[in-house]
């Protein structure tokens, strides 16, 4: 119904006749052809949105390249097959005593933590009174709570998962890499950025059995043999495809 209305509408403005609804004309000539001032400006709004949105999916793309420069470069340290999996740029929250919920070791950097919990506590206030006046109320509602973490890594004091957490957290472009008898984390930098114009992937972490935590793909956990526990997230869909392209293929089994 909904196509079959658009098409009695006929082509859009600046459209080419022939073609119903293909815009010919460029965002800045149909501002230029809007009846009035205020639609010009409402249709600028809409672009410059558009634009944005095109801008964010561009930045959490990864893109061609760089999985195969890190299956190439672990499959020669290794010597086995390899899975490569994007890790996602969420940070997780802890729960290990003697780590803060960023991970960062409790009495240390002081002063930055300050000035960082009075800004939290500003943006905290902001963000309270923005809840209130949308309706969301004093539980939080459908905005939840600023500045908070999902618990995803527990654990003794000392944990062995500190180890690959802490070379993890600067990492700007991190992928996890299995094969069946080592586990490593790379880093590539950013995945939206050009692959032939980035410095090589380079290895933050690495271990091999019996030394390496056991890892379930199904729920994500990497587990050491004190216990701790990192929950790890995917880059996206098409990582979550890639995974289950592997899981499908003959050699999904290790």
């Amino acid at each position: 119904m909904v196509r079959q209305e658009r098409n009695r509408r006929g082509p859009e403005p600046g459209g080419n006749p022939a073609e119903a609804r293909h815009l010919a004309a460029g965002p800045d000539e149909l501002v230029a052809r809007a009846p009035t001032e205020a639609r010009g400006r409402a249709a600028r709004k809409i672009f410059d949105h558009q634009a944005h949105l095109e801008g964010g999916t561009e930045k959490v793309l990864v893109r061609a390249g760089f999985r195969e420069r890190v299956e190439e470069l672990m499959r020669g340290q290794w010597r086995e097959p390899v899975l490569v999996l994007r890790l996602g740029d969420d940070a997780p929250g802890y729960d290990v005593p003697g780590r803060r919920m960023d991970g960062t070791v409790k009495g240390e950097n002081l002063i930055r933590r300050f000035f960082w919990n009075t800004l939290r506590g500003v943006g905290g206030a902001v963000f309270a009174v923005f809840a209130f006046v949308n309706g969301a109320g004093s539980g939080g509602g459908k905005w939840g709570k600023p500045f908070q973490r999902e618990i995803r890594v527990t654990g003794p004091a000392n944990a062995m998962a500190l180890d690959l957490l802490d070379k993890l957290r600067p990492a700007k472009g991190p992928w996890l890499v299995l094969s069946p008898s080592c586990l490593a984390v790379v880093d590539t930098g950013p995945t939206y950025l050009d692959p032939a114009g980035v410095p090589p992937p380079r290895i933050v972490w690495q271990a091999r059995e019996p030394e390496a935590p056991e890892v379930d793909l199904r729920t994500r956990f990497l587990t050491w043999p004190d216990g701790s526990k990192f929950r790890f997230t995917l880059h996206g869909r098409g990582e979550e495809q890639h995974l289950r392209k592997y899981h499908e293929s003959p050699e999904g089994s290790f």
